[in-house]
């Protein structure tokens, strides 16, 4: 919190620093038991009518009246990283969207329009990285057409977090009433150390093609020919399989890893429930690793929802770390859809992964 000379706390922020990251300290109890704070730290998404809306690195947004003030300063944009490769918002963005292909798209300004007959909400929302090129509200009538079209529900892709993030449009959809149904996290590592884990490479069958046997891991709801497609799509795609102990068995253990400059994206590493805590996980990681290496990537990211301790467990010993948050907002007044979404790679010590993305 912001001190003065005389040591007292104050309030350095204003409403013309709407759109900045903040941190600001207010009041949140006074009685006889005494007086309570708390400290919040996000990005000052409006100023109106008294009351201070600031939206955390989780999506979740704050009120604030500006009469339980007590300190506030603008701080940096983005924290300082202290480990993993250097990389933007908007980088990460792309190579994630190129590695997750929808099967139709469509430009509206710098917003992408996607849609795989509901397989994923990645492959069925908004991907907005600029202006849409028309008011916010045209632009969401847009879309709820676009989507209603194809008979999906409305989705937009947002991301919280990281510098040139998208608080300001995420508490816009709020005010408007969308619903903000997943949070995950994209988190970012070096591919070198990844690759020296594991087991030897002769451990795991790498393909170009994710067969029967991959399916047979990975199929919970069904796979229909749409999701093979968004399956197999991306610049340089690798599925990596540890056979079971008998071939008429489904694997032990699967992952997909998309290879696209220096990004290496992993994705549905899953293993057999019966054989976790055997280190299949970091073993199918290490194999993809190896052959993104050969290719020459240098970097890897991953996806995993926030409630996956199991998986963010693995993921930190590996060396990785959260670089932003991204959330999927529904239009509340659109039909909402059930079909199967899929979590980040999981480790044998969680429940089983999904596609690789909500």
């Amino acid at each position: 919190m912001e001190i003065s000379a005389a040591g007292r706390l104050e309030v350095r922020i204003t409403t013309a620093d709407v759109g900045k990251r903040v941190s600001v300290r207010s009041l949140t109890e006074h009685g006889s038991s005494g007086e309570r704070f708390t400290d919040t730290v996000g990005v000052l998404t409006s100023w109106d009518n008294g009351v201070l809306r600031i939206t955390r690195r989780t999506g979740e947004s704050v009120l604030i009246p500006e009469s339980a003030l007590v300190a506030g300063k603008v701080v940096p944009s983005a924290p300082a990283r202290r480990r993993g490769p250097a990389a933007s918002y908007g980088e990460l963005a792309r190579v994630a969207a190129r590695a997750w292909q929808p099967l139709e798209s469509e430009r509206l300004g710098e917003w992408e329009l996607r849609a795989a007959d509901g397989f994923t909400r990645r492959a069925n929302s908004v991907l907005p990285l600029g202006d849409p090129g028309v008011p916010l509200d045209e632009a969401l009538t847009a879309v709820r057409r676009w989507y209603a079209e194809r008979g999906l529900p409305a989705y937009v892709q947002t991301a919280t977090g990281a510098e040139g993030t998208q608080e300001p449009l995420c508490a816009e959809l709020e005010r408007r009433g969308w619903v903000r149904e997943v949070t995950a996290e994209l988190w970012v590592g070096g591919l070198a150390p990844v690759a020296d884990l594991g087991a030897e490479p002769s451990a795991v069958v790498l393909s170009r093609e994710a067969d029967e046997a991959w399916l047979a891991r990975y199929r919970r709801k069904g796979v229909s020919e749409v999701a093979l497609r968004v399956l197999r799509s991306g610049p340089s795609v690798w599925f990596a399989t540890v056979p079971g102990a008998d071939p008429s068995d489904a694997p032990a253990a699967i992952g997909r890893c998309v290879v696209d400059g220096r990004w290496a994206g992993f994705a549905a590493v899953e293993v057999d429930p019966a054989q976790r805590r055997r280190g299949l996980a970091t073993t199918v990681m290490a194999a993809l690793a190896r052959r993104a290496l050969d290719e020459g990537a240098s970097a890897a990211w991953l996806q995993v929802e926030d409630d996956n301790a199991g998986a963010r467990a693995l993921y930190d010993r590996m060396g990785f770390a959260a670089h932003h948050a991204y959330h999927h907002y529904r239009d509340r007044h659109g039909h909402r859809d059930d079909r199967d979404d899929g979590d980040a790679s999981a480790p044998e010590s969680s429940a089983p992964a999904g596609d690789g993305s909500p």
